[in-house]
């Protein structure tokens, strides 16, 4: 009897034709391998941005003069600020921030004109929303610059005396609902989506298919018990356990981080109840159907 070699390259080219015609022959497989790189690609190049720029802008405006026109005119031009109205008053202004209509509001006092000819080096409120430092970070870094391409253009001739080796004017930043720039305030509360999502999508996910391992599944089905009372049952202790998870992560964010809590505790812990629900119905699902 003739021994077959350790390796062949015959057998080896036999294997490899006979994976490329099973993965083209199962369409989910192909799917994935073009699907994924492709979602992926598009999640992370367009969702991801550290740097962002357009952020809405309004405008609170008592002096409406040439000069503040020209500062509305490069804060537009930076790219980093988009200037979508102009507010009628500090209350107005207040609410959109509020709100989180917008990320930035310009407070200019009537007496900006008068100031800046007099030579009194008057000062501009830039309101910000800075419950993210990352938003805001790069577009405040610029800020400081904007006064000097004012002081280029309008500042000439006659006013040229104003401008001197400092800027005119001031921008002064208010850094609203977090002056300290602490990161902790915005990625803290996030993680609670993000732990909650993982955790209780995979867990429910496990709970069908760890039925079909063990062979569990048939016995249970055989029984009187009704498939949405099967389902219904496995969902409903990982709703106490999302609700647990929830209770850890608002305490240590509370005490742990010294993230500051305000509004509804009530409200949250139904939002949460929403968010855990959701994400265990796309476990049971995916559980359900895989194989």
């Amino acid at each position: 009897m003739r021994t077959l070699s350790l390796f062949s390259f015959r057998r080896w080219w036999a294997i490899v034709v006979k994976e490329f015609l099973q993965l083209r022959r199962d369409r989910v497989s192909l799917g994935m391998v073009i699907g994924i790189p492709v979602i992926q690609l598009l999640l992370f190049g367009f969702a991801i941005n550290t740097n962002p720029k357009q952020l809405p802008t309004a405008v609170l405006d008592y002096d409406q003069s040439e000069f503040t026109r020209s500062f509305v005119a490069a804060l537009r031009n930076s790219d980093y600020f988009r200037i979508t109205e102009s507010l009628p008053d500090e209350q107005s202004a207040r609410q959109a921030l509020i709100k989180g209509e917008m990320q930035f509001v310009l407070n200019i006092p009537a007496d900006f004109t008068r100031r800046l000819l007099r030579g009194e080096r008057p000062a501009l409120v830039l309101e910000a929303d800075a419950t993210d430092p990352g938003t805001t970070g790069m577009a405040l870094g610029v800020v400081p610059q904007l006064p000097f391409s004012v002081a280029a253009k309008d500042l000439t001739g006659p006013l040229e005396h104003l401008s001197g080796g400092q800027p005119p004017f001031e921008v002064r930043v208010h850094r609203l609902y977090n002056p300290e720039n602490n990161s902790q305030y915005n990625t803290v509360p996030g993680l609670m989506g993000v732990i909650l999502t993982f955790t209780m999508v995979m867990m429910t996910g496990l709970a069908v298919t760890r039925e079909r391992e063990r062979g569990t599944m048939e016995n249970l089905l055989s029984t009187p018990v009704r498939p949405l009372e099967v389902m219904s049952g496995k969902i409903t202790p990982y709703i106490a356990i999302g609700v647990v998870q929830a209770s850890i992560i608002l305490a240590a964010a509370v005490f742990l981080f010294k993230v500051p809590f305000q509004g509804s505790v009530l409200v949250v812990y139904l939002g949460a109840l929403l968010f855990v629900a959701a994400n265990l119905t796309v476990g049971i699902t995916l559980s359900s159907i895989a194989r």
